[in-house]
């Protein structure tokens, strides 16, 4: 790329204070190359802040730079209105993220404006968009399920109790209490299907922390040998508004599940559940772009999810414990989309690492 002895002073930050909200990366580079601006997504990306950016070259953050180097002189002396490509841009911790480069030449200023969709995050929003429609397609089949299962269990079980009174065999009694007993057991978990669409909303200040604490003495108070509870917090978390109970019980849930995944760990002695906290900035969720969103991780070092059940973890009645419902991380889901936040599992065998994402005020 060439250089000029006396480079174009950078312009105001001011005129592309509107790319701070993208959620996209985005430079702006002068005449000579030199990086003149730079968005928050971008210095997020980098780990790197614009101040330290702006007057360097762009080139040297890319792990291959002569595809930028090239598309660069391509856009900027006019042969081509704008040029993409994939490739690779260094990060100060962690692997290179993968991007698709935009390059787009503006003949007025004769700035060029590099734009990079991170493809990580693409496919985060994509499953994303997945997850949500699968939650409302099952909240739906939930729902419908329900109600048609409900109506003949209660005439089921009338019936066997009106039998019941008729025959006067104990043995057969019997066979009328199994009916009635297993019409319970199926009322009861029709009941759980039905809860959160009829519990109200209730909102009011919730502490993440406060929630953490909650599940963890609860999880002691159950599982009190062989486990070790781990808290990692970040207490700079602020206070949002959410309903608790449920929050609460979407993380107990899968606490909950955890636990008893590590049965093994647990009689072995070394058996671990950690809470981890963490503040995320300037974060796409689903088609809307936070400031500020809180990150749990719920993580264990147990077998891991099985590979036949993982991509169907947050379907109802998937288990994948003999005896479970299957309901569990459905209903922590649904309460977690009901603060507009999402769950992610990353499981492989000794580490399964449960994520709740929820946007901050």
């Amino acid at each position: 790329m060439s250089t000029v002895v006396q480079p174009v002073a950078p312009p105001s930050a001011g005129r592309f204070a509107a790319f701070d909200v993208l959620a996209t990366l985005v430079a702006v580079l002068q005449a000579d190359g030199s990086l003149a601006y730079a968005n928050s997504a971008l210095e997020d990306a980098l780990g790197i802040s614009r101040r330290l950016l702006v007057g360097q070259t762009l080139a040297s953050y890319f792990v291959d730079a002569a595809p930028f180097v090239r598309a660069w002189n391509d856009v900027s002396r006019s042969a081509f209105s704008a040029i993409r490509y994939d490739a690779q841009l260094r990060r100060m911790a962690g692997e290179p993220l993968p991007v698709h480069v935009i390059l787009t030449h503006v003949q007025e200023s004769g700035e060029v404006v590099v734009e990079m969709v991170s493809q990580e995050q693409q496919t985060r929003q994509e499953r994303e968009e997945r997850l949500a429609e699968q939650a409302q397609t099952n909240k739906e089949l939930i729902r419908n399920l329900a109600h048609e299962i409900k109506n003949p269990l209660g005439g089921i079980r009338g019936a066997a109790q009106l039998l019941e009174m008729e025959v006067e065999a104990q043995e057969l009694k019997e066979y009328t209490q199994v009916i009635i007993r297993e019409a319970d057991r199926l009322q009861s978990l029709v009941d759980r299907l039905l809860a959160p669409h009829r519990k109200p909303h209730v909102v009011g200040d919730v502490n993440i922390h406060e929630v953490c604490e909650r599940v963890r003495s609860l999880i002691l108070a159950e599982f009190p040998k062989g486990l070790k509870v781990v808290r990692d917090y970040d207490i700079s978390l602020p206070e949002f508004r959410g309903d608790i109970e449920q929050l609460i019980q979407a993380v107990l849930n899968i606490a909950h599940n955890a636990c008893q995944a590590l049965a093994e760990r647990r009689a072995a002695g070394d058996a671990m559940l950690t809470f981890k906290t963490r503040a995320l900035r300037q974060i796409t969720l689903g088609k809307t772009r936070y400031k500020l969103a809180l990150e749990l991780h719920v993580i264990d070092n147990g077998p891991g999810i099985p590979d036949s059940i993982k991509d169907r973890i947050f379907y109802p009645l998937v288990s994948g414990r003999d005896g479970g419902s299957g309901l569990g991380l459905t209903l922590a889901q649904n309460f977690v989309q009901q603060h507009h936040g999402v769950i992610e599992v990353d499981s492989v065998p000794g580490r399964t690492d449960f994520t709740l994402v929820i946007p901050l005020p």
